[in-house]
């Protein structure tokens, strides 16, 4: 097997401190999302390290994903997020531990027709326009069998937006409505709004994996790519590097060249809130991201070819400075990384 010329170093005992800090701040048990191939770290990884901190309830956005997961382990459920359709029916009879989130009648009624007997979740929109039944479509899910009723936080992440308040209300009112099953409505920012918003459980994402949701949240990063140096060069006063010729060197110069790029997420905005480490500096970017190449200026330090170096990765700090949302920076890490756990 070829060896990987970079790699995500992904930790493991941040990602379970993450979990525990979430489910303790809600003090109810909490989901973890691990759509999107776990944020892009990995699913089936990440479940088995969440398992162990004590996770019993996961979500996937669909089917696919729930089939791509495979079981979970004994006594876990998936949920699946975008619900049911009747082209899902072989996938929802081999995956006994998954259930749908239901979100429209025809979805209730798919549901019913094929597994009234089994367990589903169901979604009631409280105000994002999203998914979801609204209140007054509640007896499209009359004879299911419900485990839990959802509804998802649109703007958590802004300590001082009204709309959380008003969805919060909002979901009191199906909470009323529905009396006899459990209620969900927190992701990771809604958590941090305080145990009112709790209900009986939660679903943290982006917090488990390093992000920061809300200014509360005490979060640990997960996420450390690493890159291999290719090629060491030395460049000339007056030299230029890469695409472009955008950059000139102010001196003698050494410039390292490592196996990353913008085809595995590192986007040339990134560029000017990026450096990569060594001998505990930082070593600032040399011209232009290209597709699968980077040029680091490592003047004055004893790198040499096939060494592997760090690259700074602050989710929070990143995306405030460069525009991207803390989702896609997770989710666009390409697949040519090797995922290490440790």
């Amino acid at each position: 097997m070829a060896i990987a010329a970079l790699r995500l170093r992904l930790d493991a005992a941040a990602l379970q401190a993450n979990f525990r800090w979430f489910e303790g701040r809600a003090s109810v048990p909490a989901c973890a999302a691990v759509k999107a191939d776990g944020y892009g770290l990995g699913a089936i990884a990440v479940v088995q390290r969440l398992a162990a901190a004590g996770c019993r309830s996961v979500a996937v956005s669909s089917w696919a994903e729930a089939e791509a997961l495979g079981h979970p382990g004994d006594g876990i459920a998936v949920r699946v997020l975008h619900g049911f359709t009747p082209a899902d029916a072989a996938s929802a009879q081999a995956l006994p531990w998954a259930r749908p989130v239901l979100n429209t009648a025809l979805q209730c009624a798919a549901w019913r027709a094929t597994f009234q007997s089994r367990l589903a979740d169901l979604m009631l929109d409280t105000g994002m326009n999203r998914l979801g039944l609204a209140l007054p479509d509640l007896p499209a899910a009359e004879g299911l069998r419900l485990d839990t009723v959802h509804s998802h936080l649109a703007c958590a992440d802004d300590p001082a937006h009204p709309q959380t308040a008003a969805q919060l209300a909002a979901f009191g009112a199906v909470v009323a409505a529905t009396p006899t099953v459990r209620h969900s409505l927190a992701n990771s920012a809604g958590i941090c709004w305080g145990r009112d918003y709790s209900f009986d459980g939660v679903r943290p994402g982006l917090g488990l994996y390093g992000g920061l949701p809300h200014p509360a949240a005490d979060v640990r990063p997960v996420v450390q790519p690493e890159a291999r140096i290719i090629q060491i060069r030395d460049v000339p006063t007056g030299g230029a590097v890469g695409y472009g010729a955008t950059w000139i060197a102010g001196r003698d110069s050494r410039i390292a060249i490592v196996n990353l790029g913008y085809a595995d997420g590192v986007f040339c905005r990134l560029q000017p809130h990026l450096h990569f480490v060594a001998e505990g500096h930082g070593l600032p970017l040399a011209g232009r991201i290209s597709m699968d190449m980077i040029a680091i200026d490592v003047t004055g330090t004893d790198v040499r070819e096939g060494d592997w170096l760090p690259l700074t990765y602050d989710l929070p700090a990143l995306s405030a400075a460069a525009g991207f949302s803390q989702y896609e920076l997770l989710v666009s890490l390409s697949r040519r990384y090797e995922r290490c756990w440790i």
